[in-house]
């Protein structure tokens, strides 16, 4: 019984750590990262800055992919955000999932 509570767990992390790797690779394919990276501010926020600003609101999710796909301005000074047509809508929820799990 232990050895399966064990490899269930050491599965769950390992999916975790897929998830991550994954996102992060999803954001260096459509080119995120050319202006955010995921602990200091480059041209657009941290990631880490994002998540935490987020935190606790329950549409975050929506209102992060609409920005993502559409772009948006203001929130984060006078630079921009560009709309970003290369990232599908399923996409932009699997990139803005992980950007607010970002610490």
């Amino acid at each position: 019984m232990k050895h399966f509570i064990i490899a269930g767990t050491l599965l769950d992390c390992f999916a975790i750590s897929n998830h991550a790797l994954a996102s992060a690779d999803l954001a260096k394919a459509k080119n995120c990262i050319a202006c955010h990276a995921v602990a200091n501010k480059l041209v657009g926020p941290a990631y880490k800055d994002v998540a935490a600003k987020y935190a606790g609101q329950e549409d975050a999710e929506a209102k992060l992919v609409a920005k993502v796909i559409k772009g948006g301005s203001g929130v984060w000074g006078p630079i921009p955000m560009p709309p970003s047509p290369q990232v599908s809508e399923a996409e932009a929820h699997t990139l803005v999932r992980w950007i607010l799990e970002q610490k």
